[in-house]
């Protein structure tokens, strides 16, 4: 048995990389094994796959694809898969330096003040209603107050190509623990939008 996996996603750049080594190991695991759907389906996959990562943020989108809301019940990992609008255009905004996640969560602090949870709150809630029924409110809903900004000294460059593109009206956030940044751009139906460029050191990839 020869086995190859080529993962085409940047590491330690808040893309999930180890949550698609992840997914991909254990469905290869399945795919190996008599019978292994009926053993593991893709809600066991998710739960495992969950425990492995510590959470089930990016193995969720990962193994279900398109938008997921990623939850956890009685210590299981567990996810929704809804349908993104067809008119948003996902683009990365990917540096050449890496960024390790322990040292972005390390930059969180233990408590928030509750006028900001609630804030968020609100945000997340109103981001399902873009992401799936009028990105007009991307922007509005894309707006954060528990962790970027306590992580901007950790990666100056990403909050503010976030900074610069928001002036600019896009959507965007740092993806993941970063330093990676996300733009949701909108495809108006006269082809794909031009994402803006920032010079070399951001290389721009286009996302399905």
């Amino acid at each position: 048995l020869l086995l190859r996996c080529a993962n085409d996603i940047p590491q330690a750049r808040g893309l999930g990389s180890s949550s698609a080594a992840i997914v991909g190991g254990i469905l290869a695991a399945r795919a190996l094994t008599v019978d292994g759907v009926a053993k593991l389906d893709d809600a066991a996959v998710l739960a495992l796959a969950s425990e492995l990562e510590g959470h089930p943020d990016n193995v969720a989108p990962c193994l279900l694809g398109g938008f997921t809301i990623a939850y956890e019940e009685n210590g299981v990992g567990r996810a929704v898969r809804l349908t993104p609008s067809p008119e948003i255009v996902p683009v990365a905004y990917v540096p050449a330096e890496r960024g390790l996640t322990a040292h972005a969560r390390a930059a969180l602090p233990r408590d928030v003040p509750h006028a900001d949870a609630a804030f968020n709150a609100a945000r997340a809630a109103l981001l399902v209603h873009a992401l799936t029924a009028d990105p007009d409110l991307l922007l509005s809903a894309t707006e954060d107050r528990l962790h970027q900004q306590y992580r901007a000294a950790e990666m100056r460059q990403s909050a503010d190509l976030v900074a610069d593109l928001r002036r600019m009206g896009i959507p965007a956030v740092v993806s993941g623990a970063g330093p990676t940044v996300l733009a949701l751009l909108r495809d108006s139906g006269s082809g794909q939008p031009a994402a803006p460029e920032f010079g070399p050191e951001w290389r721009v990839w286009q996302l399905r």
